[in-house]
């Protein structure tokens, strides 16, 4: 990692420490938490009323993301989920709820005051399918092909590594499973430097890819079914957007057993026009005689 790079990570961890300080020493004053300062197009304020009024107040107030990803990754009862930036962890509280106590909800941040904050949290939620890790989005410390569904608030423009992002994302996904994520996507005319005429790396516009970039990126780790929804700007020609992708479901590879259930007197199609020897070095006589099969015509 370049220093530059080094210094921008250290940079977004420091801004994301605080917020997480903020909230939680908010928490022990007489009014509660008070939110973490964002305009009207980041925040608590994108998830519905009855989401944020069934989820403990630090989760609400520390919510810093640009949309509601729980809302778009149509979670299913059963499903392991992994939320990259997981922050003070609203969307894997969220999420926990959607998948029920046969699923499994993993929140991934590499702040230390924010995992703090959100096991806390998950505690004073009852919720008892979470798991909160340490880590940066760049490389998931997950196996391979053992998550569902993988979501994320605003957190991917801040990374200055998104292809690793994206191949560790398309890695951690079981064959068939997808990615339902919010973050902030450029339109195609904006040059980097536009874009950070905009605001900042931290603001979570600088570091944003365009749409046409989002895309190739995505493609070229692996994902399909490529859709990039913008739904509602954040800086002229910066919008918030839903993105989603699918990690190709497994070839299935034809095993013997496979095989052998269509395949009879070591003929494929026995008994029909157009029956073949399985073996191609036999003819079909040859094939059936050497089967011990008693239909030899």
């Amino acid at each position: 990692m370049s220093e530059q790079s080094t210094d921008l990570r250290e940079t977004v961890r420091r801004r994301y420490a605080a917020s997480a300080v903020k909230v939680t020493e908010g928490g022990s004053a007489c009014c509660g938490p008070q939110p973490v300062e964002v305009d009207e197009n980041f925040g608590s304020a994108l998830y519905a009323a009855d989401e944020r009024d069934a989820l403990p107040a630090e989760a609400v107030a520390a919510s810093l993301g640009c949309g509601n990803p729980t809302a778009v990754a149509e979670l299913r009862e059963g499903e392991s989920v992994l939320d990259l930036g997981s922050g003070g962890g609203i969307d894997v509280l969220l999420s926990a709820r959607r998948v029920g106590p046969t699923g499994k909800a993993y929140g991934l941040d590499m702040t230390e005051e924010m995992l703090a904050l959100a096991l806390a949290n998950a505690k004073k939620a009852g919720a008892t399918n979470v798991e909160f890790l340490k880590g940066t989005i760049e490389a998931i410390p997950l196996p391979a092909n053992t998550i569902d569904v993988v979501i994320s608030n605003c957190v991917i423009n801040l990374s200055t590594d998104k292809p690793a992002v994206f191949a560790e994302t398309f890695r951690v996904l079981r064959p068939g499973g997808r990615m339902g994520v919010s973050d902030v996507v450029a339109d195609d005319t904006l040059t980097p430097g536009q874009r950070a005429e905009r605001g900042d790396h931290v603001g979570c516009i600088a570091g944003a890819l365009s749409f046409a970039e989002y895309r190739t990126g995505l493609e070229a780790a692996g994902f399909t079914d490529i859709e990039i929804t913008p739904t509602h700007p954040v800086a002229d020609g910066m919008h918030s957007a839903i993105v989603r992708a699918t990690r190709p479901p497994a070839i299935e590879t034809r095993t013997e057993a496979t095989q052998s259930a269509d395949t009879c007197c070591g003929v494929n199609s026995c008994c029909t026009s157009g029956e073949t020897a399985a073996d191609p070095s036999l003819t079909v006589t040859e094939a059936k005689a050497a089967s011990g099969c008693g239909c030899q015509s």
